[in-house]
């Protein structure tokens, strides 16, 4: 199937049943103020519908006896899609950075990786902070001296976030993943 037959399902999957297109023989209908006229055939219901200016919209096909909205389709496709739009501006992505470091790391290049890290979590990003080990250094356990250089990252942002995962060993590293903190409104 092409990709122009998918999104036309895809469309047609979305839209809803609308004025002709509804193909059950009876419908409870329900007018624009939310009061019920009762089960009708589909029939009258489109009458009703064409005398006060409105399309009949099925809001419930499923149900045992669909359940049709008499409104204006088109302004309300109008006001569904400026929601989503305002939705879609709205969200926030968020991303998860990385940092690297090494139980032998020097103090400047500490100070470097701490720098980008205290960046990152300002931009409303996640941090995972990765403590790598080489063959020689091997961590024998989470208690070892070594881990002390992702602790006193931690204890360096601690100010501006919150540990989100402990420091888990995974393989031949341990990370910890630090999430901005929340400000209080």
């Amino acid at each position: 199937m092409s990709n122009i037959n998918k999104n036309q399902n895809q469309d047609r999957k979305n839209e809803a049943l609308v004025n002709d297109n509804i193909k059950a023989e009876q419908v409870l209908v329900v007018d624009d103020s939310g009061n019920q006229l009762g089960v009708m055939k589909i029939q009258e219901a489109l009458k009703v519908a064409e005398e006060q200016n409105y399309d009949l919209v099925c809001v419930a096909p499923n149900a045992t006896t669909p359940v049709c909205r008499l409104m204006d389709y088109s302004k309300y496709r109008y006001e569904q899609q400026k929601k989503a739009r305002v939705a879609k501006k709205n969200q926030t992505i968020i991303c998860v950075k990385e940092v690297w470091l090494t139980p032998v790391i020097s103090s400047n290049d500490f100070e470097t990786k701490l720098k980008q890290g205290v960046k990152f979590l300002q931009q409303g990003n996640k941090l995972k902070v990765v403590l790598r080990f080489n063959r020689r250094l091997r961590l024998l356990n989470m208690g070892d001296p070594d881990i002390q250089v992702l602790q006193k990252y931690i204890d360096a942002t601690s100010d501006i976030a919150t540990v989100e995962s402990k420091p888990t060993l995974d393989g031949k590293s341990v990370s910890a993943t630090l999430a901005p903190k929340k400000e209080k409104k």
